[in-house]
Formats: structure tokens, C-alpha cells, sequence
């Protein structure tokens, strides 16, 4: 059921597949400088919030998703950076007769900018948007690899330069969801019934803190995240999810990057310490890189 929650609330977003530079961080690819990326990220959990009830679910076991994402940044300039992506997303549960999904989720496509700098502070701006590209099923959680909703993302960031190379990073955004085509007449949200295939998914926001060490190419990051849906119901005693869940999940973790000259790997480990109508998920993902010029 990982996908049930950060799939479902993440669209992207960022941040829970390792990527060369990301939609929240303050590093820019120079002016007609390229990366890209692949990456492979194995998120899991057998334990989960039921509004606030933490437990398991024998007929699930243990919910285990795992993605493949390619990724390219690039420099229009040394202050304005585009970044795309695309994963591609598997489910798999150990237990019960749930059948897993998978097939390509949701490409994204960002847009960061850097703003006013002085005296070590720099602020940075980011508009991003997300869009499923294959015709999967989102309303089978927590088995779906997504929640089939476009989205729109604006992101603001604040990078403090540390002495030693240290820095300190602040970033916070907002979600602006589409609605979703369900794969029923009527759903209940709440305690409201509604006769309408159109699901209204809440809108999120995600906000962020990081430290870390960067010279040249290589970095080495500590991070906390929080994400939550703006509205939303819970999920009712031993129901499925759906997507109208109000889900919040917060994280700590651990990003690293090692890039000595065009080729670099990258790594990345998070895990939810708490949150409501989420799994508490360990996610790993590695990475490798490669810099060339256009």
C-alpha cells in the first residue's frame, strides 16, 4: 500500500525517487549543460495509520512498490533549469489475493528559477505539472500505481551557504489536483454520498527542511519532509482507501551524491515517522548520471 500513499499523494513529485538535481533543491545546471538519470526505488511497509489507528492488514502483508524513473535536467540558462521525468511503477502485495498494477505513471515536467541572492541567501521559484501518461486504473488502492489526476505545482525555496560548504534549504509547495473518472456510479466521501463518477481529489502541499554538505558535484544531505492533503475524508474502519483520503506523512532521511567528473551515482533513504491514512514506509532508491553538453 505504499502506493496508496505516496503515489497517491505524491504525483511527484519529488523527491521519493533520487534524481541528479531536484524540483527542491538550489543546484542549476549551467547554461546548455544536460543530465540524465535513471533510477531504481523500492518503497515498502506493513503497518499503516487507519485515521489514526495504527495497524497491519493480514490480507496484504507486506505492500512493496517499486519504480524505474528517467530523468533530464537541463540549463536554458545558468539560473533557469527545466526537469523532466517519467517513472515507471510496479505493486506487489506478499499476501491475500490482491493482484499488483503496473505500467508507466505520471511524466512531469518543472520549471525552477533563481531569484534574489545576497550575502549567502538565495531565493528560487519553481512551477512544475504532472500528467498521467498511461491509461492505468486509479481506483483500485492500494494496489493503483497512481490516482490518474493532473496537477499543478508551484514551489518556493530558500538556500542559506554555510561555511565549509555547509547549507541549509527550505522549501515549501503547493498541489492543485484535477478531478478523477472512478470506476464506479457513486462513491462516499465523508458521510456524504455522491452519485457521480467524478471524484473531487484534494489539493496538497509538501514543505521541507535540509542540511547538508555540497562541493562540486558531490553532496550529502539530511532532510525532513512533511506532506498533506488540503480537505479529504479518512479511511472508514477496515476499508480500502480511496481518493478522497485526507493523507499526511511526515519523513526523515538521508540524500547522497557522489559525481566526480560526467558519470555519478546518487542514493537516497527516507521513512515515514508519522502521519495519518499513510503507510509507514522505508523507501531506497539509487541512481546513476551522466553530464554532456548540448
Amino acid at each position: 500500500m505504499k502506493k496508496f500513499f505516496l503515489l497517491l499523494c505524491l504525483t511527484l513529485i519529488v523527491g521519493q525517487v533520487a534524481m541528479a538535481q531536484m524540483p527542491h533543491d538550489g543546484i542549476y545546471m549551467n547554461k546548455r549543460l544536460a543530465c540524465g538519470a535513471v533510477s531504481y526505488g523500492n518503497a515498502s511497509w506493513t503497518h499503516y495509520w487507519e485515521n489514526q489507528l495504527f495497524r497491519d492488514n493480514p490480507n496484504i502483508g507486506r505492500l512493496t512498490t517499486e519504480s524505474a524513473m528517467a530523468m533530464l535536467a537541463y540549463g536554458i540558462t545558468k539560473k533557469l533549469n527545466v526537469i523532466a521525468a517519467v517513472p515507471y511503477v510496479r505493486t506487489h502485495a506478499s499476501q491475500g489475493n490482491l493482484m499488483g498494477q503496473s505500467g508507466l505513471q505520471d511524466a512531469s515536467l518543472w520549471l525552477k528559477a533563481k531569484g534574489y541572492s545576497a550575502h549567502g541567501l538565495t531565493l528560487h521559484g519553481v512551477l512544475g505539472v504532472s500528467v498521467p501518461v498511461s491509461n492505468y486504473v486509479p481506483d483500485f488502492m492500494p494496489m493503483s500505481i497512481g490516482i490518474g489526476s493532473k496537477a499543478f505545482i508551484t514551489r518556493g525555496i530558500v538556500t542559506y551557504a554555510l561555511p565549509k560548504n555547509l547549507y541549509a534549504n527550505a522549501s515549501i509547495a503547493y498541489q492543485m489536483r484535477s478531478n478523477v473518472q472512478a470506476d464506479r456510479d457513486g462513491y462516499l466521501a465523508g458521510d456524504r454520498f455522491y452519485n457521480t463518477s467524478d471524484v473531487a481529489v484534494p489539493d496538497a502541499f509538501d514543505a521541507a527542511f535540509r542540511v547538508g554538505y555540497l562541493k562540486k558535484d558531490n553532496q550529502l544531505e539530511l532532510f525532513a519532509e512533511h506532506f498533506s492533503c488540503v480537505g479529504g475524508d479518512h479511511i472508514r474502519r477496515n476499508d480500502m482507501p480511496f481518493m478522497t483520503n485526507d493523507m499526511t506523512m511526515t519523513s526523515m532521511g538521508l540524500y547522497g551524491k557522489y559525481q566526480p567528473k560526467k558519470v555519478g551515482v546518487n542514493a537516497r533513504a527516507a521513512y515515514v515517522v508519522a502521519g495519518r491514512n499513510v503507510g509507514q514506509t522505508l523507501s531506497l532508491s539509487v541512481g546513476v548520471l551522466y553530464q554532456f553538453n548540448l
